[in-house]
């Protein structure tokens, strides 16, 4: 419509007519254009809240995984402490010694939700989060502490030498009425709060005796305490980071009063 009136313009000679529509196409080009990117910023907002829900969600996840090891490691401490003391007393109570070698060397692992992150990263889309948010979440999506914990820990050499120690029985004995503690999932949420040991005492005596025996046991549950402290330290730093990370998204997750 406005190219035929443009072209009987030409014909006439009116200029006037013809810089009026050239005035209409440029400013309904403009109009457009401007609409268009009206449009695309309101669907970045919303594709921006959408990611920030996301990421809160899976942190949320994360943030209760991280509180229970850092508990869980705790408790692992704890129990290196105790078998130090016991150990280094000799008629001290065999089953607490056996119980609390065997906890100094437990270990446990809860992977990160990641999904919505990597996402993020891969479509390029981290500009869609405020710039702070989008840095403290990087920085801790940058390193997989507990992963980094279990394979140190998995490692240890206080748990090869003292479950080289502790009767094959007496470790089942162990995970059956005075070990880890798991939900329907299987996943571990710390210790069994009441401990039973359902063996002879004269296995747990003689298992007793052989962790006084070695000297190597006490030495690596020495250098096992710097490794858990490392642990616990680093997951905390990890429950922090996170608390951080969910305050800055939170302002972008909710839109303000009056947009869509």
């Amino acid at each position: 419509m406005i190219l035929r009136r443009v072209i009987e313009h030409v014909r006439e000679q009116n200029w006037t007519a013809i810089a009026i529509d050239f005035v209409i196409v440029v400013a309904g080009v403009f109009v457009g254009i401007q609409v268009a990117n009206w449009n695309q910023a309101l669907a970045d907002q919303r594709l921006g809240r959408a990611y920030a829900a996301r990421l809160m969600s899976d942190l949320e996840i994360d943030l209760a995984s991280r509180r229970e090891l850092v508990a869980y490691y705790g408790a692992v401490l704890d129990s290196i402490e105790r078998a130090d003391a016991l150990l280094a007393v000799p008629r001290s109570d065999p089953e607490q010694l056996v119980v609390s070698a065997y906890r100094a060397s437990e270990i446990n692992f809860n992977p990160s939700a990641r999904a919505t992150w990597d996402e993020i990263v891969s479509s390029g889309d981290t500009g869609l989060l405020p710039r702070d948010a989008a840095r403290l979440v990087g920085e801790y999506y940058a390193f997989d502490t507990p992963r980094d914990v279990y394979t140190i820990l998995t490692e240890s050499t206080y748990r090869h030498r003292v479950r080289n120690v502790i009767p094959l029985a007496l470790q089942k004995a162990m995970r059956a009425g005075c070990s880890d503690k798991r939900d329907q999932a299987q996943r571990i949420t710390g210790f069994m709060p009441d401990c039973s040991l359902d063996i002879e005492p004269a296995v747990v005596t003689a298992t007793a005796a052989a962790l006084r025996a070695d000297p190597a046991v006490q030495a690596s549950l020495r250098y096992q305490y710097s490794d858990v402290y490392s642990a616990h330290a680093n997951i905390s730093g990890d429950v922090a980071a996170i608390e951080q990370a969910l305050s800055a998204l939170k302002s972008t997750a909710t839109p303000a009063r009056g947009q869509p």
